[in-house]
């Protein structure tokens, strides 16, 4: 274990290149270090919220007094 802790980042570069790291103690493997997947990106969708949301006509109005002085004035 203590071993595996000093050179983790070259056990990691190992499985990166796909070999598979196992670790353990006493010669039983407790762990096993393996390349992670590539992500994919995932698929993004266009216009799927469209016709969900609302946007009132006066959404980029100033606040009210009332509104303005709670965050001004905590």
């Amino acid at each position: 274990m203590h071993q595996a802790k000093s050179s983790l980042s070259q056990l990691v570069h190992r499985a990166e290149q796909g070999e598979a790291i196992y670790i353990g103690a006493y010669g039983k493997a407790q762990a096993k270090i393996i390349a992670a997947k590539k992500e994919e990106k995932p698929h993004k969708i266009i216009g799927v919220l469209a016709g969900k949301l609302h946007v009132p006509e006066d959404f980029d109005e100033p606040l009210p007094d009332s509104v303005l002085n709670v965050f001004e004035n905590p």
